[in-house]
């Protein structure tokens, strides 16, 4: 059944609480099938629930403990082995699972093909969403590798299902290049952005993936691709902020964690951006 815990490896080492007292969800996806350059984005979850469970909940940003909202680690989701269009297909039932139990979605990857399953989900009962991806590359080739589910066609897939905005940008292919000029989109560079230009582009209710090669590679250099010239904690977490102080959040993923061997850095970061954003999404602030 899908929603229900495994113990000991709740996020936060929460006990197992049930389900129906908890706000939050969270969904682990071991999957990293389309990666082509450093795999192990399977172990992503894994290593970002074990280095939770060392965090102190309570968050002096906020001013509140954030885990008292209630947090619900469900099974890991079994991804296919036949294609990423079925590992897609399963990440859209499972969130439309949590959707329909009321619950609010955080996905935790696992490469960043399976966003899209959750952006198919969330779309059927909020029509006019949006979604805010941070990531280092565009996302944006019609297909990959014989696939129209490979990790480097999510946000091509994400177009066609709502509006998107995409920040943190620095590397595309000629493909996607064209992409953007033919159907003159709007990408935020690298570190060239502004929360209120991004905000201007957002709608009501918006989604947010997070790819971790967004950040610099100095301080999160376990991902499948990194890119220099990435931005910083201090720049990342004011815009997720203000987002979430501005808009209505429906859900988030953290994506592509390909855990490094005896460097434990990159999973607490990814932890702490999960727990920051569960606080922020549900404005917890001073509660």
């Amino acid at each position: 059944m899908l929603l229900h815990s495994r113990p000991p490896y709740n996020f936060c080492g929460m006990g197992d609480a049930q389900p129906d007292n908890c706000k939050v969800f969270v969904l682990p996806v071991p999957y990293d099938s389309t990666t082509f350059y450093r795999a192990g984005a399977r172990d992503g979850p894994h290593a970002i629930i074990s280095a939770s469970r060392n965090m102190e909940l309570f968050d002096l940003e906020l001013g509140c403990d954030i885990s008292k909202a209630g947090i619900h680690t469900l099974d890991e989701l079994e991804p296919s082995m036949d294609s990423p269009a079925k590992t897609v297909a399963r990440v859209e039932d499972a969130v439309g699972e949590i959707v329909a139990a009321g619950k609010f979605p955080v996905m935790l990857g696992g490469e960043h093909s399976v966003t899209v399953g959750a952006v198919r989900a969330l779309k059927k009962s909020h029509p006019k969403m949006n979604v805010l991806q941070l990531d280092a590359h565009g996302d944006l080739r019609d297909e990959f590798e014989d696939s129209k589910h490979n990790h480097a066609c999510t946000m091509r897939r994400v177009r066609e299902i709502c509006p998107a905005v995409q920040a943190g940008i620095r590397s595309m292919c000629e493909e996607e290049v064209e992409y953007v000029k033919k159907e003159k989109l709007r990408l935020f560079y690298g570190r060239s952005f502004d929360a209120r230009e991004i905000l201007r582009g957002l709608g009501e209710e918006v989604y947010v993936t997070i790819d971790l090669d967004v950040f610099d590679p100095g301080i999160m250099p376990a991902v499948g691709s990194p890119e220099p010239g990435g931005l910083l904690w201090e720049e990342v977490l004011p815009l997720l902020a203000e987002v979430c102080a501005k808009r209505r959040v429906i859900g988030f993923d953290v994506m592509e964690l390909a855990p490094a061997p005896g460097n434990v850095a990159p999973d607490f970061l990814a932890a702490k951006l999960t727990y920051k954003m569960i606080g922020y999404s549900l404005r917890l602030r001073g509660r």
